[in-house]
């Protein structure tokens, strides 16, 4: 199972998730890449959201802060990255995921998601079945039909859970990280309307990190996907200038990315890049900048 590409077309689709679950998904993905056996790709994964990811058909390792994990067909459940986490893929890799919204566990089951931090467990580890939701795939070659049969999964199993959106003040934070993750953490705590204190007490159980972090998690993110090219090159200069010299970008990359910028643009990195360009994808949304289902700016001349 997996769909053909060409290297002029796209590895990966995404859309946003149907409005009954728009408080708690943040975005639908499907991914396939084509791996020869003999040469693997050793890549790597730094996402701002949890996720749950379906691998249809995969040979894949993931270095996760309990060790190497191996991600074959199955589905597993992915927290959020605190810095880059290497993964290497062999052969035909196709995988259909959703990426939660920061607050969702916590809204969802009282569970926050600082445990799952940079950890990879099988979807077991939560009482589901891999096996059962697999075969929900089993004859499907499309893959909008796989981002649609996991959206129906989620939509069932939420159905048996507490219909709670997540804490508004996240739901801000997530925004403001968006849209400038250079501002003050004082002054976006003032602009919520509530104390720094339970700014960072709010914002350490529904993002794993404090709110600082986030930020600057944030800004090297949207400066990777604009070193990678899937980032609005209209505000390329306007994320540049988000760091003061170059020797402040190189500490960032290499903190987040292990690599230098130079060196960041220079590796292949089709995992990586699959993730930055789901989450610009997200963040235009987010922002008003680009309607759903519109063409993405950076693939306007494919």
């Amino acid at each position: 199972m997996g769909a053909r590409h060409s290297k002029n077309r796209p590895i990966s689709i995404s859309r946003a998730p149907r409005a009954a679950l728009a408080p708690w998904v943040a975005r639908l993905y499907a991914t396939w890449i084509d791996v020869p056996a003999d040469l693997p790709i050793a890549c790597g994964l730094l996402a701002d959201t949890a996720s749950l990811r379906v691998f249809l058909t995969a040979d894949a390792i993931a270095v996760t802060r309990d060790g190497a994990v191996p991600c074959p067909r199955g589905a597993m459940f992915f927290g959020p990255q605190t810095r880059r986490m290497p993964i290497t893929v062999r052969g035909r890799f196709a995988a259909v995921g959703v990426g939660f919204r920061p607050g969702a566990s916590h809204a969802l089951r009282e569970v926050g998601i600082e445990p799952l931090m940079d950890r990879v467990v099988p979807i077991e580890h939560f009482g589901g079945d891999g096996q059962a939701l697999l075969s929900r795939f089993e004859g499907r070659d499309d893959p909008a039909a796989w981002i649609d049969m996991l959206e129906i999964y989620i939509e069932q199993v939420f159905s048996g859970w507490r219909d709670v959106p997540p804490d508004c003040i996240t739901t801000a934070f997530d925004r403001a990280a968006f849209a400038n993750p250079n501002r003050r953490i004082a002054d976006v705590a003032d602009e919520l309307g509530c104390t720094r204190r339970r700014l960072e007490r709010i914002v350490r159980r529904d993002f794993g990190m404090s709110p600082k972090q986030v930020l600057r998690r944030a800004r090297a993110l949207d400066m990777a996907a604009t070193l990678r090219g899937v980032a609005d090159a209209g505000e390329a200069d306007q994320l540049a200038l988000r760091y003061y010299d170059q020797s402040h970008l190189t500490r960032d990359f290499v903190s987040f990315f292990e690599m230098t910028p130079a060196q960041f643009m220079q590796t292949p990195q089709p995992i990586m890049t699959n993730t930055l360009e789901i989450r610009q994808a997200r963040r235009l949304e987010e922002l008003d900048r680009l309607q759903p289902g519109e063409r993405y700016p950076w693939r306007s001349g494919r």
